[in-house]
């Protein structure tokens, strides 16, 4: 799907900055990373932990339910896979929420997003990137320093949570933040499935 526009998008060549809630104010020594939910063993890992996983380099478009897509971004991150590979998830797993900062609180933010479409190279928790305009940088805190999640193509933005701080893997769906406020719960921009 790279660079094929969803109907009713325009390309730009900015990254325009949206976010809902305050710009979370990243400290080391406090930030935490939970794998939980439908898991064997619930697992924290800490900033270090997390930088040390193995990294991927890949390139992904960028959707916005407000109309803008993307093209030509590099991405430096950790998988969602390899996050998977540090635990063992209950049978009948197919969905999982990715959480992020919101004023202050650690899981004030969620995006829903089914299990099977995330484990290829295109689902990054990243913290570098670069486009043709610009060399590799880290991403800043207004994109969701010092790790956020970019999800495939195939959805809207708004499931890449800023700020992210953990993983929860579920048998059943269930709505994050903007689905709870009416948007679609599946979210894919080349069928404009932007509300409910």
């Amino acid at each position: 799907m790279t660079n094929k526009l969803p109907p009713g998008q325009f390309e730009t060549q900015k990254w325009p900055i949206l976010h809902q809630g305050d710009v979370y104010p990243f400290n080391e020594s406090t930030w935490k990373f939970k794998l939980f939910g439908e898991v064997e063993k619930e697992l924290e890992l800490s900033y270090q932990e997390v930088m040390e996983l193995p990294k991927t380099i890949s390139s992904i478009d960028m959707h916005c339910v407000t109309t803008w897509s993307k093209f030509g971004n590099s991405f430096e991150g950790i998988a969602f896979r390899e996050f998977l590979n540090l635990i063992h998830i209950n049978d009948g797993v197919k969905y999982v929420k990715i959480y992020g900062y919101y004023n202050g609180d650690p899981f004030g933010y969620s995006a829903n997003l089914p299990l099977n479409a995330l484990l290829g190279d295109d689902s990054l928790f990243i913290y570098k990137w670069k486009d043709e305009q610009r060399n590799w940088q880290e991403i800043t805190p207004k994109h969701g320093y010092p790790l956020r999640f970019i999800p495939p193509a195939a959805f809207y933005l708004w499931k890449g949570s800023k700020w992210v701080s953990g993983i929860r893997f579920m048998k059943e769906d269930e709505e994050g933040f903007w689905e709870e406020l009416g948007y679609s719960m599946t979210a894919n921009p080349f069928k404009e499935e932007r509300y409910r």
